[in-house]
């Protein structure tokens, strides 16, 4: 079995809900998870400076990046994690390992598609394939994909709360995922 990594960043816990739901699956489909939390405190002077969590995502096959999007991109934190793979970016250990993405915003079209384009940047950039939904939007499939973004998860939050749709979405990409390694 695999070994699929998340790194993400939650502001209000949305993120992180469809994060543990995303893991949930891949887990009881047999694979090791890594689940790893950007926290502020790994952020000195705008550096992200939690080496070793590269190591550990060196020996992941999937990493999957998570952040809400605010202001039409990913969060600072999350940001300042991504910026801090320049240091081996020349190396390229990531190549070749499948990436995707999930992202919350509070707006049904707050940009979250540009936090989902930068995700597939950052994989491409480190040599990455990039693995978005399988499904066509919710007018064909009602209960996933609601929002029609087949990048990667996009779910609205309304008021803090998650639509199980979004959440359904979520699963789906972790599903498809776990088939593909």
């Amino acid at each position: 079995m695999a070994r699929i990594g998340f790194v993400y960043f939650s502001g209000t816990d949305s993120t992180a809900k469809l994060v543990e739901e995303a893991a949930r699956v891949v887990a009881n489909d047999g694979h090791d998870v890594l689940c790893y939390q950007i926290h502020g405190a790994k952020i000195i002077e705008g550096r992200f400076v939690d080496s070793e969590i590269f190591d550990e995502l060196n020996t992941c096959q999937v990493i999957v990046f998570a952040s809400p999007t605010y202001m039409g991109g990913p969060s600072a934190q999350f940001k300042a994690f991504a910026d801090a793979t320049s240091d081996f970016w020349s190396d390229q250990p990531w190549s070749g390992k499948i990436a995707a993405g999930i992202t919350s915003g509070s707006a049904p079209n707050g940009d979250q598609s540009s936090t989902i384009h930068y995700f597939q940047t950052l994989a491409t950039q480190h040599g990455m394939l990039w693995v978005g939904l399988d499904v066509a939007h919710c007018n064909l499939q009602p209960a996933i994909n609601r929002l029609g973004h087949q990048g990667g998860v996009v779910a609205h939050c309304v008021d803090g709360q998650l639509s199980q749709l979004d959440v359904n979405s979520a699963i789906s990409l972790a599903t498809r995922i776990s088939k593909l390694v």
